[in-house]
């Protein structure tokens, strides 16, 4: 197997005026496959990097972000109390959008992949813009928000203006976009290869979720990780990992 060498470049974009910061993997090639690859909850774009550096190496571009107001800890503008998945889903077009203006893109082969919220992000824009993405890669996503929020606010009837929400403090929009939302709704209409991983003992997403959508999406597998929770570490993160690799690589046209 050839291994590319690589770039580094951090790149931004700007959304409603506000900076969207990330890092661009760029293969010493002309022409490369993109992934682009979203934070959950409360993250930033570090946990991205082990992916970003494997993709390189084999030649596929991949951009990790932050989003906008996504995290006590990240490089772009915002406030946690001004994000929702739906401004999330925003940023996450604003991305695609700028990179597939760059000439190294194939954009034949632009594969969307997300953690946690970043794959219910994920989701919702592959599923809207399903023409310019080959596929998917949705790492234990969290399709349990609304259900959450359902919960949480006996289904919209008591949104408070700052919620608490596994311990961070965000804002009634929050909860208000997360009830908008069916995020199954458009799966049927994504016709690309999805590849689902999900741990069997997530305590924050319960994996069912991750069987209701490979039930649903038209062409979906859904991997499950034994014992794992919400997270992968250890021989746990090496073996997705190449998971992960094996399925962008085996999807490119």
């Amino acid at each position: 197997m050839t291994e590319f060498n690589y770039q580094i470049k951090e790149l931004c974009f700007k959304r409603d005026g506000l900076n969207i910061y990330g890092r661009l993997y760029l293969p010493d090639k002309a022409s490369c496959p993109l992934v682009i690859n979203s934070h959950g909850f409360s993250g930033n774009l570090s946990r991205g990097v082990a992916y970003a550096e494997m993709f390189a190496e084999n030649g596929i571009a991949s951009y990790i972000y932050d989003f906008i107001g996504g995290g006590p800890e990240i490089h772009s503008d915002g406030k946690m109390t001004d994000m929702s998945v739906l401004t999330e889903a925003a940023d996450l077009a604003t991305v695609l959008d700028g990179l597939k203006e760059l000439p190294q893109i194939d954009k034949k082969n632009i594969f969307l992949m997300g953690r946690s919220q970043g794959g219910y992000v994920s989701t919702y824009v592959g599923t809207k813009r399903k023409d310019e993405i080959r596929g998917m890669v949705l790492l234990y996503p969290a399709y349990v928000i609304q259900d959450d929020v359902i919960e949480r606010t006996d289904n919209g009837k008591h949104i408070a203006k700052e919620p608490v929400f596994l311990d961070y403090r965000v804002g009634e929009i929050y909860d208000r976009d997360a009830l908008a939302v069916d995020i199954y709704e458009g799966m049927p209409e994504f016709k690309g290869k999805v590849l689902l991983i999900h741990g069997t003992a997530d305590p924050l997403v319960p994996y069912a979720y991750s069987l209701k959508a490979r039930e649903i999406f038209p062409n979906a597998e859904l991997v499950t990780i034994p014992g794992a929770g919400h997270g992968f570490e250890g021989e746990d993160l090496e073996a997705v990992k190449k998971l992960v690799l094996d399925f962008v690589q085996e999807n490119i046209v």
